[in-house]
Formats: structure tokens, sequence, C-alpha cells
């Protein structure tokens, strides 16, 4: 599932085929961008901005989003395509390498200036330059009655994290995912474990938050659903949670380990 640890490490490998590189082909397969052509310009720089990919070409911005289901791959040129090309939404290549992103949620082509526009309301970056756990807390801390399984997700409290770090978080704090953030204990506690979490898995393909990288025991909660807690034994319970039924996500969390506290 792609997280703010899945786009930064896809923004090192564009960097490491693209970057300083002049494109030899752009193919965006977006009606609305099909006729931009970035051919015979040079990738200046690919960075990621919470779970957002920025490759900036000349005076233009690529901007994608992963979605749920998106993914950027590098191939050799001529190499075959681990997915479907009808599943491409742009391809970009060099004289060695061709960067295709497949099933992207959002394929934009912005002029540099228009960058804020997609990204400027985020909040501090997790794995950023521009992290600052003051202005997470104080975000944090201002969705006051919104649940803290809702306020995680909010890319404007903190960018990066997801569903498997929100689940993972509130069971390693002892926070019902449904307890109001006013009544959540230790802001700075929960923005500082969300730091770490998250950094200490950036260069992992296999996120981990147990510890232990062996398969099934790479999470204390999430995907466990009836399967005993680790800490009390207690089976994991499964539920659905966000604004509105549109953006409902999964839900797991110990009864024990994370009693519920109401408003």
């Amino acid at each position: 599932m792609p997280e703010g640890d899945t786009v930064w490490r896809a923004a090192n490998d564009l960097r490491a085929a693209l970057a300083e590189k002049v494109l030899t082909t752009c193919d965006v397969r977006v009606p609305r961008y099909a006729t931009v052509d970035l051919s015979g310009h040079r990738v200046d720089s690919v960075a990621s901005r919470g779970k957002h990919l920025l490759i900036r070409v000349g005076e233009a911005s690529i901007h994608t989003h992963l979605k749920m289901e998106g993914q950027w791959q590098i191939y050799r040129p001529g190499e075959r395509w681990r997915r479907p090309a009808h599943q491409a939404r742009i391809i970009l290549a060099t004289e060695d390498s061709v960067a295709v992103g497949f099933s992207l949620g959002v394929t934009e082509i912005l002029e540099l200036g228009q960058e804020q526009e997609a990204v400027g309301y985020l909040g501090p970056d997790l794995l950023g330059t521009d992290w600052d756990s003051s202005v997470a807390v104080e975000n944090l801390r201002a969705a006051d009655s919104v649940p803290i399984g809702i306020a995680l997700l909010d890319q404007r409290v903190m960018a990066g994290l997801g569903n498997v770090y929100r689940n993972e978080i509130c069971f390693l704090r002892g926070i019902h995912p449904k307890t109001p953030t006013h009544r959540a204990e230790n802001l700075d506690a929960i923005v500082d474990l969300s730091f770490r979490t998250i950094n200490v898995n950036k260069s992992r393909r296999i996120r981990v938050t147990t510890g232990d990288t062996r398969p099934g025991r790479q999470t204390w909660v999430y995907g466990r659903r009836g399967k005993p807690c680790r800490r009390c034994g207690t089976r994991i319970r499964e539920d659905t949670l966000g604004p509105d039924q549109l953006t409902e996500r999964n839900i797991f969390f110990c009864p024990v380990c994370q009693p519920f506290t109401p408003g």
C-alpha cells in the first residue's frame, strides 16, 4: 500500500534513473496532457512531498500521486514491462533508462510556479527537509474532537502517513483510533513516534513496525483481524473509520490494549 515511505523510495529510484539526464521520450497517456512533449529537455530534479511526486523538467513540473494502486517502475531500454501497457499513464525515457508510471491516481503537467497549488496545503513532511515536529503537534492539537485515526491520515496535519501507519501508531501508543484527538494523551509522543516509525522504514521494501521482518510478523495489528494481540492475546478487531463513506478505511485494534476513550 503506497504511503510516504513508498513515494520517498520511488523518488530515489526516479532520481537515479532520470536526474541530470535529457529525456528522449515523454509519452503522457492522459487525454488532457497527451500533446505535452518534454523530450529534449533535461530532468533537473525529482522530489517527494508526502505522498506526492514532483519531476521537474525545465519550466514544467510533472506531478503524480500513486493513490491506492499506482507504481513507478524503472526499466532498461527494450526490457519487457512487468505490468500491462494499458495501465501506463506516463513514460519518461533517457538513453539508458525508461521510467513508467502505472495506474497513477494523479498525473498532471504543471508550470513550476503551480507546484504550490498541488502540494502547498500539506503539513510538514515526515520524510522531508521541512519537517517540523512542533508545527505537526500544533496541527494535530487543532484537530480537537476529530478522531485521532482520522487526524493522522489528514495530510494537512503532517504529510506521509497512510492507513498502515495510523493503525500501528495508535496501537503502539495504546489509543483507540476513534478516540477524539483532544482525549489522546501526549500528542508530542504520537508525532515523534510517527516520525521515527516512517523514517526507520523509508529504505526498506517491506514495511516493519514490530522489529521482526519475518512474514506474518511485521505488524502489530494491521491486517490481523481475529488473530491474537501480540501483547495480551486478545483477538484483534476490525472496523472502518473515515470522515465520510467515500474515504472510510479499515482500522485494526486490540480492545484491551486500546480502550476507547469517548469525547
